[in-house]
């Protein structure tokens, strides 16, 4: 179901976390679901992932993580401010130590001049550490958008996990 570039990153980040003891939480919107469902493939990946939240509808991101009103109408769905807020709303509300968020445009429409199609942030918080941020303008068409950006993901969650 996966291919093998996903399934290795999902395996560094299972790996990584088990090595230190460390739970996470996804909270995605573009991806769907990818990124918790690229990891929990994997046999024995309950004893890392705790859960994970598909925020796909603004009103979902609000409720279920806490984003506020403000940084999605102010900066879009697809910024790097939402992409923090789920972060930061995902560990607060999963009381785990690692989450990564997902928010961009995978077309093929939605796209604008000033957020393009393939325009995705990402935002990885680790409890008692900075939230990191990444922004990304990927190439290709949905499935190859959706692809790239599950392994960006899950390299974000590595590279928390391994610090």
């Amino acid at each position: 179901m996966f291919d093998h570039e996903m399934r290795d990153a999902a395996e560094r980040v299972l790996h990584a976390c088990r090595k230190r003891g460390l739970k996470l939480v996804t909270a995605e919107s573009c991806t769907g679901g990818l990124v918790a469902a690229t990891l929990t493939a994997i046999a024995g990946s309950s004893d890392v992932v705790e859960r994970a939240y598909v925020t796909y509808a603004n009103e979902a991101k609000r409720e279920m993580l806490g984003v506020p009103w403000d940084a999605l109408m102010g900066h879009g769905a697809v910024s790097d401010p939402v992409a923090r807020a789920m972060a930061a709303g995902a560990l607060a509300r999963s009381g785990v130590d690692l989450a990564v968020s997902v928010t961009g445009v995978a077309g093929p429409g939605g796209g604008t001049a000033e957020k393009p199609v393939g325009l995705v942030h990402f935002a990885g918080a680790r409890t008692g550490h900075d939230i990191i941020a990444e922004r990304h303008v990927f190439p290709g068409d949905r499935d190859g958008i959706r692809r790239v950006a599950t392994i960006t993901a899950l390299t974000i969650l590595a590279s928390l996990a391994e610090r």
